[in-house]
């Protein structure tokens, strides 16, 4: 795996620096005071960028609001570490502090965990989502005599019915969700509308990130599931805009909707972002629909 970072800017590997520092601290942090034998020998083995900043073709559009995020993998020793609650919430939540302070960290760090035996495990089936990161990755912190296993090509005929099926199951219940949220606005629910719109939105990234890499993490952030699936379809960057502070606004209530918009009297939402939301979710749909099917076509999916 690649290690060199020079085509990234001096203040940019200052940021990944950072990013791996925080990373170590934390999860420390989460470990002091555990008894499990697991986490007593808890290490990471592996910490790699993936992504655009890997690739090199991120991209920073100040006029239309857009900005690519940092993309990082985190290789564990046992597969208890890897979740993302109980071990990594503080390193997430002191990431994003730092972000809004704007100090070091100026790019939003998105983070995915696993354990050596899964990565490998998912390398041996052929999940093209894990062969891109070890073929494509660079390593910002490696442990000696851990090596990633060769991945083995996964055929085209499982590719196709392993793809179809999600498509089946995850568009379709997107589109119920977003169904019953413009049933649930003009029931005058307007709490109620923003979780399942959420939850639409969400379906749909699910979706795109199943079919054409047949993984995706496990997760609602909705701002996590966007950049993931805008970094593999960058056509579904059009169905948010985010050059005004309305828009801005909106899809903060919609990414806050699944918890606050069931659990807190403070979440407000009117009609009318309401209404622009399910526009936006509408959009998304069409799109998603978009990206996918071209791809099921191609992998052998009859008309």
């Amino acid at each position: 795996m690649r290690t060199d970072l020079d085509h990234l800017t001096i203040a940019k590997r200052q940021e990944l620096a950072r990013v791996v520092a925080i990373l170590f601290d934390e999860f420390s942090e989460a470990l002091s005071g555990k008894n499990a034998p697991y986490a007593k020998s808890g290490r990471i083995l592996k910490i790699v960028l993936f992504g655009s900043y890997a690739r090199g073709d991120w991209v920073a559009d100040p006029d239309g609001g857009y900005f690519s995020d940092f993309d990082i993998l985190v290789v564990v020793n046992n597969e208890e570490l890897a979740d993302l609650p109980e071990y990594w919430r503080g390193a997430e939540d002191h990431l994003l502090r730092e972000l809004q302070a704007g100090g070091v960290i100026r790019t939003t760090v998105n983070l995915i965990v696993h354990s050596l035996a899964d990565m490998n495990g998912r390398l041996k089936r052929g999940r093209p989502f894990f062969i891109d990161i070890v073929r494509d990755g660079i390593a910002l912190h490696d442990t000696p005599n851990y090596p990633f296993d060769p991945p083995k090509p996964l055929s085209v005929e499982a590719a196709r019915e392993e793809a179809v099926g999600y498509f089946d199951e995850w568009f379709s219940s997107a589109v119920g969700f977003a169904d019953t949220a413009k049933y649930a606005l003009n029931a005058g629910r307007l709490k109620e509308a923003a979780f399942q719109l959420h939850q639409a939105a969400e379906r749909f990234y699910h979706c795109t990130l199943l079919v054409l890499t047949l993984y995706s993490t496990k997760s609602h952030k909705l701002n996590f599931l966007r950049s993931q699936a805008e970094r593999l379809a960058p056509e579904l960057i059009a169905a948010w805009p985010r050059d005004t502070r309305f828009a801005h606004r909106c899809f903060e209530l919609l990414r806050r909707a699944y918890v606050d918009a069931r659990y807190s009297p403070h979440y407000k939402i009117s009609a009318e972002e309401l209404g622009w939301l399910i526009e936006r979710v509408g959009k998304l749909q069409a799109l998603v629909k978009a990206v996918c099917e071209p791809h099921l076509h191609v992998v052998g999916q009859p008309n």
